[in-house]
């Protein structure tokens, strides 16, 4: 047996085809990654209308990365409050709450990225 795996942990394979499943379930049943997933193939229609050269092609990227992780992030957190508490309680809401605020200041720098980008492309190249 290898150690740290115990009878019922998951190969690699099956890990993935997991992280998969994840991402679909999140997709069909979350309005919000939705309209991450839109507003992300947006920018990049944008991206490529602009013209971005390949270092902002990779911030571009990354950003879009990392925006679809935190809400995917997100919703496993409220998920997860929802299980252990599924009647209303002050520290549950305020659990959903800031993970939605982490959420929210990294769309805002985001916004500020992606305007620094496509100003860039548009305007000094």
């Amino acid at each position: 047996m290898i150690p740290g795996r115990g009878p019922n942990h998951p190969t690699f394979r099956r890990s993935f085809l997991f992280a998969i499943q994840g991402f679909r379930t999140a997709v069909a049943q979350e309005r919000n990654i939705k309209v991450i997933l839109a507003m992300g193939g947006a920018a990049i229609l944008a991206g490529v209308l602009v013209g971005l050269d390949a270092p902002s092609w990779a911030i571009l990227l990354l950003c879009c990365g990392c925006v679809t992780a935190a809400e995917l992030f997100n919703t496993a957190i409220e998920k997860v409050v929802d299980l252990v508490s599924p009647e209303f309680h002050p520290l549950a809401g305020q659990a959903k709450d800031i993970s939605a605020a982490a959420v929210w200041v990294l769309c805002v720098l985001v916004a500020v990225v992606g305007l620094l980008l496509f100003v860039r492309a548009l305007f000094f190249v």
